[in-house]
Formats: structure tokens, sequence, C-alpha cells
């Protein structure tokens, strides 16, 4: 399998999930301005949404989308309790935390990555950020992870896109349950070889 990638941005959640159930995989950086991969190959012949992540499976089929490619990874090794059975109650929660993260906290944090962006876009986003965060802080209360005991692939895209925070100084200490949590994942061996391999520690 090859994960198309940039370093820091949402692939990083399938890149977690790869380390996570020990898959033998390659990585390439895609340059999204460009739309060029790190061996000159134009994006759009790839993927041609053109942008990142994108998951070439070894028979040469696509699979994009985020929270699509790590449901698909978590199911070839189960005994990962990266997702739970299809079909259980669970797993339709784990996928509701992958909308949400997607929807009301991914989205909310593009108009602090986007030039265009207007200071009144920032503001409603930063906004919104806040009440969507304290979703999550109450989600997480007595718990380590989103779903409860087990490190689900939830908790990959969580981390992911929390980590964001730091970089347009949004201030996550209002949310102490989300502080540690984002401890506790950043330690997990295969986070931390995510995070070595895409030059983040």
């Amino acid at each position: 399998m090859k994960l198309y990638i940039k370093p820091g941005a949402c692939s990083l959640s399938p890149h977690i999930v790869l380390e996570e159930i020990g898959a033998t995989y390659e990585t390439e950086v895609v340059d999204l301005a460009k739309k060029v991969t790190a061996s000159g190959v134009n994006f759009f012949d790839i993927n041609p949404k053109g942008y990142v992540p994108a998951l070439v499976l070894d028979g040469g089929e696509l699979l994009t989308e985020g929270p699509a490619i790590v449901q698909y990874l978590a199911d070839l090794k189960p005994q990962s309790k990266l997702a739970p059975p299809n079909g259980s109650l669970a797993r339709y929660q784990l996928q509701s935390w992958l909308t949400y993260i997607g929807t009301e906290l991914h989205k909310n944090f593009t108009p602090f990555f986007n030039p265009a962006a207007t200071a009144e876009m920032k503001e409603h986003a930063g906004a919104m950020l806040q009440r969507r965060f304290a979703l999550v802080e109450t989600q997480l209360a007595g718990k380590p992870h989103l779903l409860g005991e087990d490190f689900t692939v939830a908790d990959a895209y969580l981390f992911t896109v929390a980590g964001w925070a730091k970089f347009i100084k949004f201030d996550l200490s209002p949310f102490p349950q989300l502080q540690a949590f984002l401890g506790r994942v950043a330690a997990r061996p295969a986070v931390q070889r995510a995070l070595q391999a895409e030059g983040l520690i």
C-alpha cells in the first residue's frame, strides 16, 4: 500500500493507523500547491480530487477520504480494536465521531489555513471551534478515549485535527480532558513513529 501525505495534514490520521496495525506500506509527500508528488508525478493522475490522504492499495485500487481509509485499515486487522465490528452500535458511534471531527472540527480549522479568509471568517470559525471542542471535552470526561477504553481510528483523527491548534494559536487550556488525551495519544509508539516519519518531532 502507498499513502500520499502532506506532513501534519489530515493524512497523519491514516498514517498513524497504518503504524498501529503494523502494515507494510510506503508514503509519498505531495506538494498540494503544485499538485505534484515528491517523485514528480501529477497528483491529479493519482487522485482526481487533488488532496490528501489518498491510499493506493496493493491491487492498484484507490481509496480516498480519511474516515473511509482509516476504517478500511482498521478492518484489515480486527484484533487491533481500532474499530468496533461492522453492524454494531459501537461502529455507528465511531462513524458518528468521525463525521463530527470532519464536519465540525476539521472544517472550522480550514479558514485559518486559507490566505483568502477574512478576519470575520476566522473569528466565526474560532467561536465554532470553542463550542465544538466543549462537546469533545464532555465526551472525554472519565474515559481515556472517545469511545471508552480502546484507542480507535476516531482518536487518531481527533489527535490529528486538535494538533493544529498550536499552529493557529488556538488556546486549548479550557479543555483539560482534551489536553490530557492529546498527551496520552502522543505517547503511543505507533503515533511516535508516524510523527517522526513526517518530521513533526
